[in-house]
């Protein structure tokens, strides 16, 4: 899953970016609007963090164009202003969540995971398809409640397989979910990964779960 910070302080957004990194998230982090509203645009996001007050604007501007072109990646305000007026007005422009600072990461990363959750139409945290099971907050996988050993990067190709279930992912947008943009990779890379993973699945009893679309991509049904 990716997800997008604009922040513009350094502290903070290092921060944010390191933490959601070792949760296993592509992490995109901006410090401006221009940046902030060029990227969210660009790419499908599965969140993001927006900060109000940034040093060429409002973040409320980026979020007001973003539902205005009828974007509907999930947002959560990460502001200091904590005022219900700030918090009303957040939510009329359509922000999904309002978090003020300081804050607790624990509870950012909780929120993420219940908004991605939401995206998806996913209620609850555990997804099943056949014998796989996945965790969605423990961020791990089961095939006959045997716990397989994955990597963030292969339980994340893998958590997207199942939220998109039946639909067929080519390779560019299976890189564009689990790659930020400063770690894109070509999309051929991802066949190699794809290999693996299925090699992983079919060791613990899980054959075909992983279909090639010829000219396509690759798809769970």
């Amino acid at each position: 899953m990716r997800i997008l910070i604009i922040e513009d302080q350094n502290l903070i957004g290092k921060a944010l970016q390191k933490g959601l990194t070792e949760e296993g998230y592509a992490v995109d982090w901006v410090d401006n609007l221009v940046d902030g509203l060029h990227l969210s645009t660009e790419v499908e996001f599965d969140t993001m963090v927006l900060d109000i007050m940034l040093p060429d604007g409002s973040g409320l501007d980026i979020l007001k164009s973003l539902r205005t072109l009828s974007h509907q990646t999930p947002v959560i305000m990460l502001s200091a202003k904590d005022t219900i007026e700030d918090k009303a007005l957040a939510y009329k422009l359509g922000t999904d969540d309002y978090l003020t600072k300081p804050f607790i990461f624990e509870e950012l990363l909780l929120r993420i995971r219940a908004l991605i959750r939401r995206k998806y139409q996913v209620y609850g945290h555990i997804l099943e398809i056949g014998n796989l099971q996945l965790d969605l907050t423990a961020r791990t996988a089961r095939s006959s409640h045997e716990l397989l050993k994955l990597t963030a990067k292969e339980f994340a190709v893998l958590e997207l397989f199942v939220l998109k279930r039946s639909k067929i992912l080519s390779r560019q947008k299976i890189a564009e979910h689990i790659y930020s943009e400063a770690n894109q990779q070509e999309s051929n890379v991802i066949d190699v990964f794809i290999n693996r993973l299925r090699r992983k699945l079919e060791s613990s009893g899980l054959d075909t779960m992983i279909e090639t679309v010829r000219g396509e991509g690759y798809v769970i049904r």
